[in-house]
């Protein structure tokens, strides 16, 4: 089949950092190397304290970063669908549409990922006669806001294909009446040669956690992620736990507050995704106790790749990516996260038992072969 020119379209793009810019870093990389041309528009960072070029060029490949106002406004205004909405819709907005003006023979498929950029892919694929495909990366309880539920239906009921990231995430769009033939399911995947198992003793020499059992978060320091939970669970659980934190976000000034008052707190701030690895094979345990219902979690790819076990939240797109023979799944509260934790670290055959199948698990389902689904999107 013949090769097309991909648009792709996104808020949020390398440098900033979170698990939808690595998974994109990731499709433009599957895309590239099979001779895909892409173009990305995206603004410079939102939410991370870093600046990409303005335009970077490599090859098959082109990335547009548009300035944008309010660093860390995105965080204050997450709560509000509508002024979250023109937040990140208007800018790329105009930009899509000048770019499209004057290359408009260049571009065949628009692939938008989340709803602001699904409405300008929407407007752009009428106006400019283009397939358009679009990515859904969150779970957005549309039974409880028919208002938002109505909006995202129009957005969506006139795009090609629909991509959506977790079984919870398709199960709404279909019951808000999106035809289910339209709609696939997709999952991402990670680059296996960079998460892998390495020497543990070697990785905790490198990164200072020599003799600690090390319970590892990484993920945007936000509430909602269950920082503020965590927090508390350290202070409740032994003191041979040690709890690290690997992030940016607002709560980041309070968590490197906490670990200088409290032994068993690490703060290591921000940490580039290829150096993930060291960590992730430095730590005993990685948890994700998301406080919401989370699309899939991109953590715990990465974790199971580099061996390391996942207490994750019952919540959202997180039991598909996580079963009982790799981690635990939990209510994402004090006293259970504290068992769970205390189980592991009191029971090391159990603890060996599941870091012994990650690899496996992850290699078995996490492999480029998913990327397959999204290239087929762009043709049918």
């Amino acid at each position: 089949m013949s090769r097309k020119n991909i648009l792709i379209l996104t808020p949020f793009f390398r440098p900033n950092v979170g698990g939808v810019e690595t998974h994109l870093d990731d499709l433009w990389r599957y895309l590239t190397d099979r001779n895909y041309k892409v173009f990305v528009i995206t603004y410079q960072p939102l939410t991370t304290k870093a600046r990409g070029l303005r335009l970077e060029k490599k090859k098959n490949l082109q990335i547009r970063r548009i300035s944008w106002f309010g660093h860390n406004l995105f965080h204050k205004i997450e709560a509000y669908p509508l002024a979250d909405f023109f937040y990140l819709t208007t800018g790329l907005f105009f930009y899509t549409f000048f770019f499209l003006l004057h290359r408009k023979n260049k571009i065949e498929v628009i692939h938008a990922h989340g709803l602001a950029c699904g409405f300008i892919a929407k407007v752009m694929s009428k106006i400019y006669r283009k397939r358009s495909v679009i990515s859904t990366h969150a779970i957005y309880h549309l039974d409880k806001r028919p208002t938002l539920a109505g909006i995202i239906k129009w957005i969506l009921s006139s795009t090609d294909r629909i991509l959506a990231l977790s079984k919870p995430s398709k199960r709404e769009l279909i019951e808000i009446g999106l035809p289910e033939s339209k709609i696939g399911l997709y999952t991402y995947w990670i680059n296996q040669e960079i998460f892998k198992p390495h020497n543990r003793e070697r990785c905790r020499k490198v990164v200072g956690w020599q003799n600690k059992f090390i319970v590892l978060f990484v993920g945007r320091l936000i509430e909602k992620k269950g920082i503020k939970l965590l927090i508390e669970v350290a202070r409740k659980t032994r003191k041979k736990i040690h709890f690290a934190f690997i992030g940016e976000g607002p709560l980041g000034s309070e968590l490197e507050s906490t670990s200088q008052e409290m032994d068993n707190v690490i703060y290591v701030g921000s940490v580039v995704n290829e150096k993930l690895n060291l960590y992730y094979n430095a730590s005993d345990l990685v948890i994700i106790p998301s406080q919401y219902e989370e699309g899939f979690g991109r953590v715990i790819l990465e974790a199971l790749s580099c061996g390391v076990p996942v207490i994750g939240s019952n919540k959202g797109g997180i039991p598909e990516a996580l079963d009982s023979s790799v981690g635990l799944l939990i209510e994402p509260l004090t006293p259970e996260i504290r068992e769970k934790i205390e189980f592991l670290f009191d029971n090391p055959q159990e603890l060996k038992r599941l870091k012994d199948n990650c690899r496996k698990y992850a290699l078995n389902r996490f492999s480029a072969k998913n990327a397959k689904i999204i290239e087929e999107s762009y043709y049918s």
